[in-house]
């Protein structure tokens, strides 16, 4: 079976990828589905937001917490930490008017259907996260997408995926090239690559899904000034083909 594939948002054309092979991956992907049209990168009809609620979902282990902390606190523990749900709310205010994010993190384990179907039906926009060094929660990405897909009944609801812990190269078992073409162009999603451990693309993964839930443009001060308290990025850091830009539109 094909683990990626249907249609949404395309990334950005510059990737955030680490090049690979992989065969396995291909096969998990395998399995295609018809595509639509592709929708506009931003709804011309759909009204800007003053509100959001973002959910990050996948399978235990993957990083889901790691990413959302080092993205509002700027902090790694490398112990892994059992979730089963917790709600982060930020709220920024720019030009006088008050924006909310907030964020969910959810449970790895099936053991919470009723749990996890109501925080789908309550979000504007999803993680999909997995981890590069385990091809089975690439598997759970592909089963967590269709179960959003049948809650939210609509094929163009906002999805990023994330291959997680790109510090572990020497334990990769999934390739972005195996990955890229049946999320961007099958499932019409982003894509990107990302380390909580070494905050590679963290920021990157937030503005996007922003992006996607129709935030307004004039949110980027905001993001600019969570970005800037953040500290400065290791020189040992891999070079990235698209940079921190704190512009959102």
């Amino acid at each position: 079976m094909h683990l990626l594939s249907s249609t949404q948002h395309p990334a950005p054309s510059q990737k955030r990828i680490q090049k690979g092979t992989g065969r396995e991956t291909k096969e998990i992907l395998s399995h295609r589905e018809e595509q639509g049209s592709r929708p506009p990168t931003m709804s011309m009809e759909v009204k800007e937001k003053t509100e959001v609620r973002l959910v990050f979902l996948g399978a235990a282990g993957v990083g889901k917490t790691a990413i959302i902390q080092r993205f509002l606190k700027d902090t790694f523990e490398p112990k892994h930490r059992r979730t089963v749900e917790e709600l982060h709310r930020k709220e920024y205010e720019v030009g006088g008017m008050k924006v909310t994010i907030s964020i969910m993190d959810t449970s790895g384990s099936y053991s919470f259907p009723a749990m996890r179907k109501l925080s789908i039906q309550n979000s504007d926009a999803f993680a999909l996260v997995y981890a590069v060094d385990d091809l089975e929660s690439l598997v759970a990405v592909k089963s967590l997408r269709d179960e959003i897909l049948e809650v939210k009944e609509d094929k163009f609801t906002p999805i990023v995926v994330i291959g997680n812990k790109i510090d572990r190269q020497g334990d990769r078992q999934v390739f972005s090239k195996d990955v890229l073409s049946t999320v961007e162009q099958d499932w019409n999603h982003s894509f990107l690559e990302s380390s909580a451990k070494d905050n590679i693309n963290v920021l990157e993964a937030f503005k996007e899904l922003l992006l996607q839930a129709n935030l307004p443009s004039w949110l980027s001060p905001a993001l600019c000034r969570r970005r800037e308290t953040f500290p400065k990025q290791s020189n040992k850091r891999p070079p990235m083909n698209k940079t921190n830009s704190c512009i959102i539109s």
